[in-house]
């Protein structure tokens, strides 16, 4: 089984994000960028399926600009076998990047797609369940647990109220959560052989999919600093600060 798993380069979380002056978003010059931690989850557990017989060619794909190269060859020091990338300047929104996985996927024709249940710099969470719309499979959304057998898909879901298992016929598409896996450090050695591992550079063109933005950013802007809390003498004084400064109650 050939399993196709999505990263995506991000402003690394250790980072404190900074508005642009102008209010068009956010800075990204000369800041630290990394692979988004839930597709290196996704990528752990795919190389952990490959660990254990279940797969037998893991795929990592990564879309935008040339840099996102770097990401792709963490995925594969982590045991990813190969890498495409689809190059772009252009800014990728969620139904953009789900078609052109659509179109990798019927390309490339795996068993499994991986990708991380969001990306860190949109919080958006939509990619994985549009690709399973677009391409009709089951999908296993927010999983923290993954058993691959007999042509099945068992998943184990984070869902509000604890936990949900559902068991998916394959082909099938999974988003993995936090509790999924704890990623892998790549090895020096591993980070040595992924330089010789091929990655594949295709153009949104190539692959027939419309990636012009169907959405407008209008603003970015900080959010309020938050103000220093107080001590109320009594029961009543709380109520009433709620009632008429905070107004809500």
């Amino acid at each position: 089984m050939k399993v196709l798993v999505a990263v995506k380069r991000v402003i690394d979380y250790n980072v404190k994000i900074r508005v642009k002056s102008d209010n068009t978003g956010v800075e990204t010059a000369n800041v630290k960028m990394s692979m988004n931690p839930f597709d290196e989850i996704a990528i752990e557990e795919a190389v952990r399926l490959k660990e254990a017989g279940t797969a037998t060619e893991l795929v990592a794909v990564s879309m935008g600009v040339t840099q996102s190269q770097e990401t792709i060859r963490t995925a594969l020091a982590m045991g990813a076998d190969r890498g495409i990338l689809v190059e772009t300047d252009q800014e990728l929104q969620p139904l953009a990047v789900a078609k052109l996985l659509k179109a990798l996927v019927e390309r490339e024709q795996p068993g499994l797609v991986i990708v991380g249940k969001q990306a860190i710099d949109d919080d958006s969470n939509q990619v994985g369940q549009m690709l399973a719309a677009l391409l009709g499979w089951a999908q296993g959304t927010f999983a923290s647990k993954l058993t691959i057998a007999d042509g099945k898909a068992e998943v184990v879901r984070e869902v509000d109220g604890g936990l949900e298992t559902v068991s998916l016929a394959m082909p099938v598409v999974v988003t993995a959560d936090l509790r999924l896996n704890t990623p892998r450090y790549a090895s020096l050695p591993n980070i040595m052989k992924a330089k010789k591992k091929p990655i594949e550079t295709l153009k949104a063109d190539d692959l027939g999919v419309d990636v012009a933005p169907r959405l407008k950013t209008v603003k970015v802007v900080e959010p309020q600093k938050r103000e220093a809390g107080i001590k109320v003498e009594s029961v009543s004084e709380l109520v009433d600060k709620l009632r008429n400064e905070a107004k809500v109650i």
